[in-house]
């Protein structure tokens, strides 16, 4: 594993108790940072990070609802001091079906998550990036977000809509000393394949030139580096990890 300089600072992981959130986690407090798990499984949290040791904590936090989030800020604080780096790997896939079969609730349900979600978490979380002159910012967001996968249209679309948020975020604090990226990553077998239909994850693996799925770790890798001061003329940017399928 090649080293990243994340010494001494401090990252909130959102989703952080399982999947992609965990393992980058595990990949900031082996580059030396800390790190706090949000997540609305208190319970997983508590254990993951309890498994990454004395440099992680553990917040109960629902992403979607801004006092909650608020809330988790503080907390945060109060024990961690700073905020350098912010990952929003919080979310969820909603049903595989037809546009129009789409059950409204579910279609709120993903959009609360996935998008309203990352814009509460970079709201909240702004104001003391600004206030430290320096922060790092990375949305996951998704492959399907660029190229819309059949059967998946509110996951396509707020993953879309990630990837617009990090544009005009990145831009609106170009003059700042904060960096805001995304990541696409094509599909990475984690527990979230459990919110799939078997045909779904066939149709994702088909898509993929290299012929197979993503690691965790190779996600980790990427973002962990987005979260360093490594990535300093880097922002608004989205960066694949598609195993050749993204064409744009």
């Amino acid at each position: 594993m090649n080293q990243l300089d994340f010494a001494g600072r401090h990252a909130v992981v959102t989703g952080g108790a399982t999947g992609l959130g965990f393992g980058i986690a595990q990949r900031l407090v082996a580059s030396g940072g800390s790190v706090t798990l949000w997540d609305r499984d208190e319970a997983a949290a508590n254990q993951a990070a309890q498994s990454l040791g004395d440099k992680a904590f553990a917040l109960k936090v629902d992403v979607s609802q801004q006092p909650s989030v608020a809330k988790a800020v503080a907390a945060t604080l109060a024990h961690a001091s700073r905020i350098d780096a912010l990952v929003n790997s919080a979310g969820i896939t909603g049903p595989n079906v037809k546009l129009w079969d789409y059950p409204v609730d579910d279609w709120r349900q993903v959009m609360d998550v996935n998008i309203n979600g990352v814009f509460l978490c970079c709201r909240e979380v702004i104001g003391q990036m600004r206030k430290q002159g320096y922060g790092r910012i990375v949305n996951i967001a998704s492959v399907a977000g660029k190229d819309g996968n059949p059967n998946a249209s509110a996951y396509s679309a707020s993953k879309a809509a990630v990837i617009g948020i990090t544009k005009s975020l990145g831009k609106e604090l170009a003059d700042t000393g904060i960096r805001v990226n995304c990541v696409t990553p094509a599909a990475v077998k984690t527990a979230i394949f459990d919110q799939m239909t078997p045909e779904h994850i066939a149709f994702m693996l088909s898509k993929i030139p290299m012929g197979r799925f993503g690691t965790v770790e190779e996600v980790a890798a990427m973002v962990g580096w987005l979260c360093t001061e490594d990535c300093s003329f880097s922002t608004g940017a989205v960066f694949d990890l598609s195993g050749g399928r993204s064409t744009y």
